[in-house]
């Protein structure tokens, strides 16, 4: 009896070694070298600047992504659940403006005043200020946009905008977070940075092979567009006129976390919200793409994750850092976003029940 007992046990840890070796996973990992971390150090330096965030209520409804501000100095908030939060130019009575059904993550206004989304789900949307909701793209060369991201309206009305991964999209990987960890685990270069231009309502890719292609900002002069590289750390320029026009370049590289969105600010910043530190995990394994697949078969409770801790900086358009504000302790964890304004810093949040905005006199500026 014990002999049988042996042999079951022992025919269990086979099966078990057999499929962390051998198990069915989505990825398909691809050996990179992960640059050196620079750590909380330099431009980088730790501080508690963004403790001094205030807290914007928005109902029921959690993960305000992304804030646009219209004409008139109302808020508007993207959230998990499908919902655009309106707040008045105070900060208060908030109200479901519209549901896209979808997730709507980076938003941004037009020249004629219709906010555009980045919805994971459905695409790219144009909502109108009655709150109109008409589809303008689901599909780019072809190739279904699985996971739109973020998104810039250019002063000649086109709209650039990130597909975040042609493969893992949102829907089909059943949430925003877990396609994204799916991507960056990968690092099979899935993302985009994709235009629809309104006139001719055609959508066109200018750059792909990003992993994890997250925010975009056109520049102050209208030349270029700022994306960022998740999953490598970095902010990538994209020449959209002048003699480079169609060429791409490194801004700045080995960042002290993940990039998520980033957006154009006033006296010539931009701004980017770092989501998560990275992880040693992630980078250490970088080089040894077997092993990531083994990790991907675990639990999830045990493969990497983002964690919580409150940066965004503000570069130029060189990539030197200007402003650097953090919160280590989390009081408004997992940032997303920044909408600079003339007296605020409003800033998202993946995971947050409130959206938070900061005087700008007490980050300095």
């Amino acid at each position: 009896m014990l002999r049988k007992g042996l042999f079951a046990l022992l025919g269990i840890l086979f099966l078990v070694v057999l499929y962390f070796l051998e198990g069915p996973t989505p990825i398909d990992p691809v050996a990179w070298k992960a640059p050196p971390n620079p750590g909380y150090a330099g431009s980088f330096a730790r501080n508690e600047l963004l403790k001094a965030v205030e807290f914007l209520k928005i109902g029921t409804h959690h993960g305000p992504e992304d804030v646009a501000v219209d004409d008139q100095g109302r808020i508007y908030l993207s959230t998990h659940d499908g919902v655009i939060v309106r707040l008045q130019p105070e900060g208060a009575r908030s109200e479901d403006w519209v549901n896209t059904n979808g997730r709507p993550l980076g938003i941004d206004f037009d020249p004629a005043g219709n906010l555009i989304a980045a919805d994971a789900v459905r695409g790219l949307l144009s909502i109108s200020p009655e709150g109109k909701i008409t589809e303008l793209a689901t599909v780019a060369d072809g190739i279904p946009i699985r996971y739109a991201d973020d998104v810039d309206c250019a002063a000649d009305g086109k709209i650039y905008f990130s597909d975040a991964s042609t493969k893992f999209g949102a829907r089909e990987s059943e949430g925003t977070m877990e396609g994204s960890l799916l991507e960056i685990m990968e690092h099979g270069g899935h993302g985009r940075l994709l235009v629809h231009d309104p006139a001719t309502r055609q959508t066109k890719t200018l750059l792909s092979g990003l992993n994890f292609a997250n925010g975009v900002a056109v520049s102050h002069d209208q030349t270029y567009v700022l994306i960022n590289e998740t999953g490598s750390y970095r902010v990538i320029r994209y020449w959209i006129a002048g003699p480079h026009k169609g060429k791409a370049e490194p801004v700045i590289e080995n960042l002290p976390g993940f990039p998520d969105n980033i957006s154009t600010g006033l006296e010539g910043r931009y701004w980017v919200a770092l989501i998560s530190p990275r992880n040693k995990l992630v980078d250490d394994l970088s080089e040894k793409p077997f092993l990531r697949k083994m990790i991907q078969r675990m639990p999830r409770f045990i493969r990497p994750k983002a964690a919580a801790y409150g940066h965004i900086i503000a570069i130029d358009g060189s990539g030197n850092v200007l402003k650097n504000l953090q919160d280590p302790q989390t009081g408004y964890p997992q940032n997303t976003s920044v909408t600079e304004t003339g007296e605020y810093l409003y800033i998202g949040s993946l995971i947050s029940p409130v959206a938070a905005r900061l005087v700008k006199s007490k980050a300095g500026l």
